[in-house]
């Protein structure tokens, strides 16, 4: 395990996993049971492994939260759910950091990062996030072809679109010059648009094949955190991957980070020490066959240990 210090967290380092198994930010069956798999593996074992102290207390359960009376509300589809699962994540998660933990989420699809940024942001107000991804999420129901909330919550956090009473618990407290992203290259006509407007700044696969993936996290850090003294919320949805890399998710899109570019991200964000908060998104166990799952649910693994600090050497 890496010795660097973390410039936020007390001693003993704890690592809180918050499994989110949710899927209704989007239609696709089985992304729920990601984080199940991803602790079956034995990811909790292997964090302890590399030094960390590891609390799990079952995978949280939204049975409680209905969504048979959830017509749309516009465009967005399930509203309700999504408001009120985010909402309880935003909950645990702030809770887990204002205890001294570095929250670990895995999902469960990425509308959940409406939840785990902005309890980032209620303990850490100062904090950045770090988005990895193919796609920008960044829709607003203005702008959505889909209407799934999925591809939207970044707008949700930086305030962006329509307002909608149901989601008003969500405070635009996220600046658009303290989210930066790195790997898109799925982005809808709209989003372009957001994200020029907003002058959010982002590094698609074009900008880490002309520069490389070492320059692209060193230009991404100097953009959201130029003096390294901010917190750093990294949201990691791994159809950031290639394909070949990660099959079994959602909306795969070729063309994406290799094995060892996603997992640099990852060890280049550890080396900071101002990692505060982990999300690991979208594994879908259920789009493919046996093997592309064990691959993908390992890939999900192996990414949270890098960015806990396994090293290569």
């Amino acid at each position: 395990m890496s010795t660097l210090a973390n410039k936020f967290l007390p001693n003993p380092k704890t690592i809180a996993i918050v499994g989110c198994p949710f899927s209704g930010g989007q239609p696709k069956l089985g992304v729920d049971k990601g984080p199940i798999h991803l602790v079956e593996a034995g990811l909790i074992e292997q964090l302890q492994e590399i030094g960390w102290k590891v609390d799990f207390d079952g995978h949280h359960q939204f049975e409680e939260i209905q969504a048979a009376a959830d017509p749309p509300i516009g465009t967005l589809r399930n509203p309700r759910l999504v408001s009120h699962v985010c909402e309880s994540v935003a909950s645990v998660v702030g809770g887990h950091a204002k205890n001294g933990q570095l929250p670990v989420t895995l999902g469960g699809d990425h509308s959940l990062a409406m939840g785990t940024i902005s309890g980032t942001l209620d303990s850490y107000p100062e904090a950045c996030v770090i988005w990895v991804d193919a796609h920008a999420d960044i829709n607003t129901s203005e702008t959505t072809g889909s209407g799934n909330i999925h591809g939207m919550p970044v707008s949700f956090l930086l305030g962006l679109g329509e307002k909608f009473p149901e989601f008003a618990w969500i405070r635009p407290v996220l600046k658009p010059e303290r989210i930066v992203y790195i790997g898109l290259r799925d982005v809808d006509a709209g989003e372009k648009r957001i994200l020029r407007e907003n002058k959010i700044t982002a590094f698609s696969m074009h900008e880490v094949d002309k520069y490389g993936i070492g320059k692209v996290v060193e230009m991404a850090l100097d953009h959201v955190n130029p003096n390294r003294d901010l917190p750093i919320h990294l949201s990691f949805d791994v159809d950031a991957l290639d394909p070949s890399v990660a099959p079994s998710t959602g909306t795969p899109v070729r063309g994406g980070l290799t094995f060892r570019e996603g997992h640099y991200i990852c060890e280049a964000i550890h080396e900071t020490g101002l990692l505060v908060a982990l999300d690991l998104m979208e594994v879908n166990p259920s789009l493919e066959d046996p093997e592309s799952v064990r691959q993908t649910v390992a890939v999900g693994c192996s990414l949270v240990r890098s960015a806990l600090g396994e090293t290569l050497l």
